[in-house]
């Protein structure tokens, strides 16, 4: 098993909210109402962890392994929507969400193949440690700043426990889980060509909800998120490049490969596209 591992390497770097985050360090100088929003969006989309929770739970009902895993994730991913939160009540609480905002966002995933959710889900924490990482750059008040970075540091810690379990599934699965894994890295590699970078929160995931059937959707702004990176933070294309890179470098660690682009990627992908 994973989970007892993963359990004890996750505590260690584990952050306490009292503690480790420098509250009396604020300067309302420093925060402009239009960080102060940004904020806000991102403490309803972290709360979107409910639903992929209840999802990767039902999906995954043949992998207690994995399964017990999902109780720190779960918990971690709560407690981001939760400094956030916690944040905008101490220092802006006229734009705290409430419950029903939060509410808003959970709602049931239709049901999808478990190793490509994985996939994407590892592919979402690797684009969101750079997401939270240009984020922490962007803002000017110091306490968010440090609250970003240690989100940032969090999504990285996630993409290495869900890489562990990427391997265990080529263990046991083989091609199977090539096809799955090559099939959506290579999706989530090539989505910025689009001018839309992939993310588990902006992907449509339930016939019944359509067209709102997108975290992102759901939120008070449902525009915020290309705003936030084009014009806020900038994530511009070097930032997505390091994206594209880092999964790149665990793909070809994970299939004994070496993919320096997305093209080797895709090459890769049709050996076993017929395995899915």
């Amino acid at each position: 098993m994973l989970y007892p591992e993963l359990f004890k390497s996750l505590e260690s770097a584990r952050w306490d909210m009292a503690k480790d985050v420098p509250w009396d360090s604020f300067d309302a100088s420093l925060l402009s109402d239009e960080q102060a929003m940004t904020i806000k969006m991102n403490a309803i989309t972290e709360w979107s962890a409910l639903p992929a929770t209840e999802m990767f739970l039902r999906d995954n009902r043949d992998d207690s392994d994995f399964s017990a895993f999902m109780s720190i994730w779960f918990y971690e991913e709560q407690k981001h929507s939760l400094v956030l939160i916690e944040y905008l009540r101490r220092f802006r609480p006229d734009l705290a969400p409430t419950e029903a905002e939060l509410h808003e966002v959970r709602f049931e995933f239709d049901p999808a193949p478990a190793l490509e959710t994985l996939m994407l889900h590892f592919c979402g924490e690797v684009r969101l440690t750079q997401w939270y990482r240009r984020a922490s750059e962007w803002h000017t008040e110091p306490v968010i700043k440090h609250i970003y970075d240690l989100l940032s540091r969090d999504e990285a810690r996630h993409g290495g426990a869900y890489l562990k379990y990427m391997k265990r599934a080529i263990d046991q699965a083989g091609d199977t889980a090539r096809a799955a894994f090559s099939k959506i890295g290579m999706l989530m590699a090539a989505s910025g060509r689009a001018g839309k970078p992939l993310h588990p929160t902006n992907l449509h995931v339930s016939k019944e909800h359509f067209p709102r059937d997108t975290v992102q959707s759901r939120l008070p702004d449902p525009d915020w998120l290309e705003r936030w990176l084009d014009e806020q933070i900038r994530f511009d294309k070097d930032c997505e490049a390091r994206v594209i890179g880092g999964i790149l470098r665990n793909l070809s660690s994970l299939f004994g490969e070496t993919f320096k682009t997305v093209g080797d990627l895709n090459r890769f992908r049709k050996q076993y596209a017929g395995a899915a």
